[in-house]
């Protein structure tokens, strides 16, 4: 888990996106005993991989997360695919 300045740093973002991005509660936060801001690694690839997008397409913010969560929404269904499918293989 990382707090708030070395995940910045870690993703590249700027602090005017990294608190939109919290406003629309899009990253997965936990406090630890002091009430600071951790964040996973797992955010920190999401994030990377939005930015590219938002840069590449040149996207709002906004638009790079709805691309983001369709991508993970399409893996998790194709995951589920193939579970299905070795499922049916075994029966």
């Amino acid at each position: 888990m990382l707090r708030t300045e070395e995940f910045l740093l870690a993703t590249g973002i700027s602090r005017e996106k990294f608190d939109d991005l919290l406003s629309l509660e899009w990253v997965e936060t936990e406090t630890d005993d002091e009430n600071n801001l951790l964040f996973s690694d797992t955010d920190i690839y999401r994030v990377r991989k939005m930015m590219r997008i938002c840069e590449d397409f040149e996207l709002p913010l906004i638009g790079g997360t709805i691309i983001v969560d369709l991508l993970e929404r399409i893996r998790l269904l194709e995951e589920t695919v193939q579970e299905i499918k070795g499922t049916q293989r075994i029966q």
